[in-house]
């Protein structure tokens, strides 16, 4: 791995692990059909076991499992020191305007090794001339305690193979 390389894995992964250490997490795109869209679920309970605070965000439920589900960012008391987005990327371009208006400083956009993204290239400028700290891609669950033996075996594929975000 050249130089180049080794730093910018450095300053992604820092910026994972200070999204990691906030307390308060909302996830954009929770869902009731666990059989067909399980990514943000999965990331919801992986949280909640790592003992944060975790808010579930869908505009079309009232309660996620027993828990209230916000319909945006703005409507979580308290707010939330940052917003993991699971969603298709048009979603992603509206949740990111509402982290803005809600003062969310930390946004994670998920992407998946199998090609599933919340990226979008217009979210992502967006936090950027807003001055919201964005991970544009790779997944909350390859990180942090308790990581999975698919999930380690993902980011070292992806960090051997450059994949990792910038």
């Amino acid at each position: 791995m050249s130089t180049s390389n080794a730093a910018t894995t450095t300053r992604h992964e820092t910026r994972v692990y200070e999204f990691l250490a906030q307390k308060r997490i909302a996830v954009a795109g929770v869902s009731r059909d666990n059989s067909h869209h399980p990514v943000g679920n999965l990331i919801y309970h992986r949280l909640k076991k790592t003992g944060h605070d975790v808010f579930p965000v869908n505009p079309q439920m009232h309660s996620f499992e027993g828990d209230r589900c916000y319909p945006d960012l703005r409507s979580i008391p308290g707010g939330v020191d940052g917003v993991v987005i699971i969603t298709r990327p048009e979603a992603t371009e509206r949740i990111v305007r509402d982290a803005g208006d809600a003062g969310v400083r930390r946004v994670w956009m998920h992407q998946s090794a199998v090609g599933g993204t919340s990226v979008s290239p217009k979210a992502v400028e967006y936090c950027r001339e807003h001055d919201i700290d964005v991970i544009a891609g790779t997944c909350p669950m390859m990180y942090g305690e308790g990581v999975d033996f698919g999930h380690t075996c993902m980011r070292w594929i992806m960090k051997l193979s450059g994949g990792l975000p910038k």
